[in-house]
């Protein structure tokens, strides 16, 4: 199901696409959302607040989804912040970045392994992401990958699920240093060394950040509201989100990728 939210966007003018990778490209990481979400909830808790579980839970998922696709530090330095507002004393962000990661490495350490094993990396992409990439390149698109987990993880990942190298623009994650790069940095850098105009861009993306940024400039969004992990349908949740911050399409996954080109190429 394609889901077209303004009329006559096209990217007949598009020169580069700029994809995410977590929950866009990659299911490697599916359920991040399921380990994050319970530790900074339990890490409000102990500020004895007075709230519920369901409440501090609310607060949580808010601000994890408005922060997706930013670097992971910044859902930890909300963390800090919350906490600081209940009158609790945090610790330093990348101790909670880190302890998340510790996390969640429990969780896709097996598919790790499996990839590094030989296993196929189909199971571990969103549906048709190869035959998109590869129908983008034949257009003469340039791709880019930006996304907000560290660099190491995203250079290795992406490798692992053999689609490295359709990035020619480069394939970009999150930094220790992490206030000199975002995906807004590299679009600006995109448009000041004169690969494209903003009208010339393209998004693809599951989180508010990179179609939010892409927008912004005046380029043309998908928002892939994947379920993960079997991305056969719409999440809900996810797609207000990103009807919200001005996604032009909506997608579940890039399966019926002949049909979203029909669109975004209009004849």
């Amino acid at each position: 199901m394609i889901e077209q939210l303004r009329p006559g966007a096209n990217a007949l003018r598009a020169r580069v696409a700029l994809f995410d990778f977590d929950g866009t490209v990659s299911l490697i990481r599916s359920g991040w959302m399921d380990v994050m979400v319970p530790m900074l909830v339990e890490a409000l808790a102990e500020t004895k607040s007075g709230e519920s579980e369901e409440e501090l839970t609310r607060v949580v998922r808010e601000f994890v989804a408005r922060l997706t696709g930013r670097q992971t530090i910044y859902q930890m330095i909300e963390l800090a912040d919350q906490i600081r507002a209940r009158g609790g004393a945090p610790r330093d962000p990348l101790e909670y970045k880190h302890e998340y990661l510790r996390r969640l490495w429990v969780r896709i350490e097996s598919r790790i392994g499996d990839l590094r094993a030989g296993g196929d990396p189909a199971k571990y992409q969103v549906p048709g992401t190869v035959p998109l990439l590869e129908a983008l390149r034949a257009r003469g698109l340039k791709l880019y990958l930006a996304s907000g987990t560290d660099d190491p993880y995203v250079q290795d990942e992406a490798r692992l699920l053999g689609i490295h190298h359709y990035f020619d623009g480069g394939v970009f994650g999150a930094l220790d240093d992490y206030k000199t790069f975002s995906k807004a940095i590299l679009i600006q850098r995109i448009i000041a060394n004169s690969e494209a105009a903003g009208e010339e861009f393209l998004g693809f993306g599951d989180g508010y950040v990179e179609i939010e940024n892409v927008r912004q400039v005046g380029g043309v969004t998908v928002g892939v509201a994947t379920d993960e992990p079997d991305c056969q349908r719409v999440d809900e949740w996810k797609r207000d989100r990103l009807a919200g911050v001005g996604a032009d399409y909506i997608v579940p996954s890039f399966a019926d990728h002949a049909a979203l080109l029909a669109r975004l190429f209009p004849e």
